[in-house]
């Protein structure tokens, strides 16, 4: 199929070099098997980042092992098995062991890492993509409820600030659909989706108490969304939390200048007239791409989030363009 492009897309040739970056094993295949295959069909070349080892996902650990107490020696095993089950799903995409990058990181950790270690994570991330130098990035959708998928967006995304000639970027969608429509699907050949398949039951830790699940996303039209072509930032927070919840909420805040956190009710929110909350940051801070995350501070056993990121304009207007503009007076 070199030359053949599907519509809204590159055309993927010999010459197309495509990054995935994958939060988990599985989420290769789920999101991008059959965008992976093309790329290769087209003589193309893929690498996979692959973030963490899937290690921390106790549930299906306890019901194959039964056991209940899970050990750091338990956890490693599992991320060992979940790393093997990795090189039977890209054997089977056609992707060869040598294009597979693992960083290891903690698995429900990646927020924590860009909260805390932003510098460092992305400097990490920009080394990987600079190593394979690639021209297509498929990364998650900011709006994905899996706290590591918007995590790794949000990295990306500041790895690449000032990057001149930075690669498309198109996201995919895994865990949610809201805000993710007029996306650009990927048709799939029957051989295609038979190779998706056969690497998706090569991930059987994931299948046994999440099969039905897995299988549907997996079935789905793969559907990505162009970065360029996306939606504008906003000007304002699209939360409205009860009153009553805001003691337990925390708002962070992430640009190139760094990363700002309060308690709601500390936060340098303003009231507008059409009663959305605004971010009021001094008048020099203006680096974008700007994003901001609504949490709530209680232990719980959900992890998906519930309000999640969003990209916030800069105070100039601008729509997030991922540089970071001069200072200019107010």
């Amino acid at each position: 199929m070199n030359g053949v492009a599907p519509e809204g897309w590159p055309v993927f040739s010999a010459a197309t070099r495509l990054l995935v970056i994958a939060p988990h094993p599985d989420d290769e295949t789920i999101a991008t098997g059959v965008l992976v295959q093309q790329v290769r069909a087209a003589g193309g070349e893929v690498r996979i980042v692959l973030l963490t080892g899937g290690d921390n996902n106790p549930w299906p650990q306890r019901w194959l092992e039964r056991r209940w107490r899970i050990a750091a020696a338990d956890r490693r095993r599992w991320a060992r098995r979940r790393g093997e089950e990795l090189q039977h799903a890209l054997a089977a995409l056609g992707i060869p062991p040598s294009a597979l990058q693992a960083l290891d990181w903690p698995d429900l950790g990646l927020t924590e890492m860009l909260l805390h270690a932003t510098d460092s994570a992305a400097a990490t991330v920009l080394d990987a993509v600079s190593r394979f130098s690639p021209d297509l990035i498929a990364l998650p959708s900011l709006q994905d409820r899996h706290p590591d998928h918007s995590a790794a967006h949000v990295l990306l995304r500041l790895a690449l600030v000032g990057r001149p000639a930075p690669p498309a970027l198109f996201t995919y969608l895994v865990h949610g659909r809201a805000g993710h429509g007029g996306g650009l699907p990927i048709t799939a050949s029957p051989a295609q989706m038979a190779n998706k398949r056969v690497a998706l039951r090569a991930h059987g830790s994931q299948l046994a108490l999440s099969g039905k699940r897995l299988w549907r996303l997996a079935e789905r039209s793969e559907t990505y969304r162009d970065l360029r072509r996306a939606p504008p930032a906003l000007a304002s927070l699209p939360w409205h939390p009860p009153r009553w919840l805001r003691p337990w909420l925390q708002l962070d805040v992430v640009d190139p200048a760094g990363v700002r956190s309060w308690r709601w009710q500390d936060a340098p929110l303003r009231r507008g007239a059409d009663g959305a909350f605004h971010l009021s940051l001094p008048a020099g801070e203006r680096a974008a791409p700007r994003f901001a995350r609504l949490s709530m501070q209680l232990r719980s056993p959900w992890i998906f989030d519930h309000w999640g990121w969003c990209q916030l304009e800069t105070r100039d207007g601008s729509a997030g363009a991922d540089v970071a503009p001069p200072d200019r007076p107010s």
